[in-house]
């Protein structure tokens, strides 16, 4: 497989990672063989990162990971998250320091390559969002977070970045943050948009990818099968909707829309999919949620096949443009 570089470190990463969350969910919910199929797999096609996070199965995915990894004699790379709760009456420093060490222990490990922000950044906090005050004022996240990493538990920090765009773009341009989970996806490519298009579905992220750009920060992409929406025509009960803004039949029909312009000339829906997230070469690496290990080859098969190339990309700009009518 293919590497990418990993924003400004050192670090040069496979374009597929191996994603650990609830969408897919093969961490969480598969058997012990399936799971270990998996990751072996993963590793012999050369994907060489995974992530995961404490809220995927309430740990399950961290401490599954741990002892998965541990049984393979390859290292790659492994990144997970912290949430942070504002209603809590535990100091922003000790809830990353706390969420860390319990997260090493699930993973089996001294260190994580990438610490990320789990929290949605929105201008105003509430609850378990947070607001860019809280990230960059003297000691906050972004603080505690450095804390952790000089402490040797962390090499590089990241963010998640599915909150408000302006506040999440004003926490990135701060340039304390090396990597960014960017939404993108061939229904909603909005995270690489500057301009103003009316046919998002569910979510806005105008402006971010542009932002990490300037920073030089790694772009991972999240959800580029749109919560299985893009991953088959046939609805598995695993879908789900980003934000209240849409509706599943309106991700449902976005999707039918797109595969009616660009057919299967491209290859499986799963396989155009992960074309499109790969054809932008600002993405680092595009994580890849499965529930089996079929689902890992499919995808492995669209990244070796290359980007989707300019004529479809025209016919996709046409599409959204068009608000996918």
């Amino acid at each position: 497989m293919k590497l990418r570089r990993f924003g400004r470190t050192d670090l040069q990463v496979s374009e597929l990672a191996f994603g650990g969350g609830r969408s897919g969910g093969i961490l969480i919910n598969a058997n012990e063989k399936t799971r270990r199929a998996a990751v072996r797999r993963a590793l012999d096609l050369g994907v060489n990162w995974f992530d995961t996070a404490p809220q995927y199965g309430e740990g399950k995915s961290e401490k599954a990971l741990g002892w998965l990894l541990a049984e393979v004699p390859e290292k790659p790379f492994v990144s997970t998250k912290v949430r942070i709760d504002l209603m809590s009456a535990e100091s922003l420093v000790s809830q990353v320091e706390r969420s860390v060490a319990e997260s090493l222990k699930r993973l089996r490990l001294d260190r994580v390559d990438l610490l990320q922000i789990h929290s949605l950044i929105m201008p105003e906090a509430s609850g378990r969002t947070i607001s860019p005050n809280h990230v960059l004022c003297d000691g906050g996240v972004a603080d505690a977070m450095a804390k952790v990493r000089d402490q040797g538990m962390a090499r590089f920090l990241g963010l998640t970045a599915l909150g408000n765009s302006n506040a999440t773009i004003e926490v990135i341009e701060s340039g304390r943050f090396d990597a960014a989970q960017v939404y993108y996806n061939l229904i909603n490519p909005s995270s690489a948009w500057t301009g103003t298009i009316n046919g998002w579905s569910s979510y806005n992220g105008n402006g971010i990818m542009k932002a990490c750009i300037e920073q030089d920060m790694a772009i991972m992409a999240i959800r580029i099968f749109a919560a299985s929406y893009l991953a088959t025509p046939l609805r598995t009960g695993r879908e789900s909707i980003l934000t209240e803004n849409t509706t599943a039949e309106k991700e449902a029909g976005s999707a039918k829309a797109v595969f009616g312009v660009l057919g299967d000339e491209f290859g499986t829906w799963a396989q155009t999919a992960v074309r499109f997230a790969l054809s932008n070469q600002m993405v680092s690496t595009a994580i890849v949620g499965l529930s089996d290990q079929a689902h890992l080859d499919e995808a492995a098969a669209g990244a070796e096949r290359g980007p989707l190339g300019s004529a479809a990309m025209k016919k996709l700009e046409k599409l959204w443009r068009a608000g996918f009518a």
